[in-house]
């Protein structure tokens, strides 16, 4: 009968977390968000379409300027606006929320904590911050960035580190039941 492989240990030698219930802790944590973020934005869609002139007002020989201006101009500036409040309100949770316990809701859930690399050391804002500018702003802009990052910690040896891991020195552990 084959032995299976030793789980993998973080230097503290606490038992580090697989891919599969990190990607759960990521779904729970994006969920939260995005259901906040739509609370959010459905007023805000709201009050814009009401704001926006009749578009059974225009003509065929309307100027596309116009268009911009009353419809194009407005949408892109709510888009924009919505955009900064996501990333606002992504920091608060993903850096502020979790520097209190090493946890998010979702890691909560998934009995996961995100610890420094180095044994006995605190998780500091500095580090919660780094993780946060890897994952969401470059994944925000960059493309692909995100599956990239996601994807690293299952060849990175030997603390299974995704990409926002090594930019802030941390690793995802085990919580003990």
């Amino acid at each position: 009968m084959p032995v299976p492989p030793p789980v993998p240990l973080s230097p503290a030698g606490v038992p580090l977390a697989d891919f599969g219930t990190r990607l759960v802790a990521y779904i729970i944590d994006m969920s939260i968000l995005s259901a906040v973020l739509l609370v959010l934005a459905i007023p805000g869609f709201f009050v814009l379409f009401k704001a926006l002139p009749n578009p059974d007002t225009y003509v065929y020989d309307d100027s596309p300027d116009r268009m911009f201006r009353d419809f194009v101009g407005p949408m892109l500036l709510f888009e924009l606006a919505l955009f900064v409040v996501m990333l606002v309100l992504y920091y608060l949770y993903a850096v502020e929320w979790m520097i209190r316990s090493g946890q998010t809701l979702g890691k909560k859930a998934m009995k996961i904590r995100i610890v420094p690399i180095e044994p006995g050391a605190r998780l500091t804002r500095g580090m919660a911050a780094k993780r946060y500018l890897v994952e969401y702003i470059a994944g925000s802009f960059v493309p692909f960035f995100s599956y990239l990052d996601g994807f690293w910690q299952l060849w990175d040896k030997p603390y299974q580190q995704a990409l926002h891991d090594k930019a802030a020195g941390t690793v995802v552990v085990k919580v003990s039941p």
